[in-house]
């Protein structure tokens, strides 16, 4: 005799509970981004407060923030010693605005509308393959997301830039011409310029994102030798002559046929034996690990048409299909990527 329903196997410690976790998961979300909002981890301090202390520093009420800041232990993001409430390492180097690694205003990207729209649309996403083509996609040309991503992301991205920029040995002090590819807020050749006088920076991206741009050279001072090309890298002229082109984050907005197009672009501009660097979330080849890189797939997955996360097999695949004579993947110990050097 059959049944129509399966049975299932009963267990004592089977629980619904990591279901349950994953589907209140944006309450974590929407807790960071509360607590930074309300400059909560500035404000506790090193040596940490209680929740009245802070209540009367960022003026709100008590059991409120008791019941916020009980909840960001919980999470891994303070620490609490009796009624006092601590900062751990990470949120202290991090979300504190006395620290200069701080990055809270990365949520001015990381968590903006038209991203939360697109997950909410993944279903969608999923059966047609990519996000729809249209002005929220994060390729559609002038996004105005990027102008928030420029704004925000730039002190995130300072590790990885002082990184690239010593991998390829910007202080020797070589009279360099570099063009920085989608250059959003600069920092890459920013970086750059600033170690070596003699570097010349040109910077490509969206006129509006450009501003950005040009505002961050000007901080640096490095205005005098940071020139911009605005448009898509896709379709303007890039001129000749460079010795590095700086590729952060960029290719995995893009399938692989687009992105042989460009690269072969970037060599012609390129002097002989000039160098590509890379910056992209690179995942192994089994596609889930490290996680961070392979669910990066995903994202790309809600937010673009054809984007993806690619394995270094691939990106050095489509390098090589471009005319590069060798790519070298280097782990990135400032962030959560990997860096490629390409030569020509």
């Amino acid at each position: 005799m059959s049944t129509a329903h399966s049975v299932v196997p009963q267990s004592s410690q089977l629980t619904p509970l990591k279901i349950f976790q994953l589907l209140n998961a944006y309450q974590q979300t929407e807790a960071l981004k509360a607590a930074i909002e309300l400059d909560l981890f500035t404000q506790i301090g090193d040596g940490g407060a209680s929740a009245a202390q802070i209540a009367a520093q960022i003026k709100a009420d008590a059991r409120g923030v008791r019941i916020l800041c009980d909840y960001l232990v919980i999470t891994g993001l303070l620490e609490k010693r009796g009624e006092r409430y601590l900062p751990t390492p990470e949120s202290q180097m991090f979300l504190s605005k006395r620290s200069p690694a701080y990055i809270g205003a990365a949520t001015q990207f990381l968590c903006t509308p038209i991203h939360c729209a697109h997950f909410g649309k993944l279903a969608e996403a999923v059966r047609r393959g990519g996000a729809a083509q249209d002005e929220s996609a994060s390729t559609a040309p002038d996004n105005p997301m990027w102008i928030e991503f420029a704004r925000g992301m730039a002190s995130l991205r300072v590790p990885s830039a002082a990184y690239i920029a010593e991998l390829l040995g910007a202080s020797s002090g070589e009279p360099w011409k570099v063009l920085d590819i989608a250059a959003s807020h600069g920092i890459f050749g920013i970086t750059i310029a600033q170690r070596n006088p003699k570097a010349r920076i040109v910077g490509v991206d969206w006129p509006n994102v450009l501003e950005v741009t040009k505002e961050n050279a000007a901080k640096a001072g490095v205005s005098d030798r940071y020139s911009t090309i605005p448009g898509s890298a896709f379709d303007v002229d890039f001129g000749s002559g460079y010795d590095v082109v700086l590729l952060t984050a960029f290719l995995h907005h893009f399938d692989i046929p687009t992105n042989e197009k460009l690269l072969r672009k970037i060599y012609a501009a390129l002097k002989p034996g000039g160098r590509v660097a890379t910056l992209e979330f690179i995942p192994n080849e089994d596609r889930i690990s490290p996680p961070h890189a392979a669910g990066f797939s995903l994202t790309m997955l809600a937010n673009t048409p054809a984007g993806d996360a690619y394995t270094f097999k691939e990106l050095e695949q489509m390098f090589r299909h471009a005319g590069f004579s060798s790519s070298e993947l280097r782990e990135n110990p400032a962030g959560i990527d990997q860096v490629i050097i390409s030569k020509k």
